[in-house]
């Protein structure tokens, strides 16, 4: 019987790191959101780098008043989901971003707490690799100076 234990235990544990590497592989690359806060619009790109169950990267925001390029840290994977912090310097003031989310394909649902005085939900698409090849080869076949055929 201890022996069953032991062997399930293992095979437990070895499908659970099975499980969240996979979906760290999932993750990695550039992601994109756009969202409504207290402060107005805002425009992110984030950037992840994924090493085992370890998350990090670079946020990118745009909004009105600025914007900001900071390390992602304390980024975990797991098989509940992520977790990261983005550090948000704002007014001369430091602010501790804290996500959480969900992956489901090319989306990510992101809950996101600002500091103590903001959360808000928001929802990330992977970006998509412009595929510059087939846009130049649509491009030149469209636009060419042959005469129309001849009925």
């Amino acid at each position: 019987m201890k022996t069953f234990i032991t062997a399930f235990s293992i095979a437990t544990c070895a499908l659970a790191f099975a499980g969240s590497v996979r979906a760290g592989e999932s993750i990695a690359g550039k992601w994109t959101a756009q969202f409504d806060s207290q402060i107005g619009v805002q425009i992110y790109t984030y950037d992840f780098k994924v090493d085992g169950t370890n998350l990090t990267g670079r946020a990118m925001g745009i909004r009105d008043n600025g914007t900001n390029d900071v390390a992602i840290t304390e980024g975990i994977i797991s098989t509940n989901g992520i977790s990261f912090v983005e550090s948000l310097r704002f007014d001369d003031n430091d602010i501790r971003i804290e996500y959480t989310g969900k992956v489901n394909g090319d989306e990510i649902k992101l809950h996101r707490k600002v500091g103590d005085f903001a959360e808000e939900d928001l929802v990330a698409k992977r970006a998509k690799e412009m595929n510059l090849s087939s846009d130049v080869q649509r491009a030149q076949t469209a636009d060419t100076n042959s005469p129309p055929a001849k009925p």
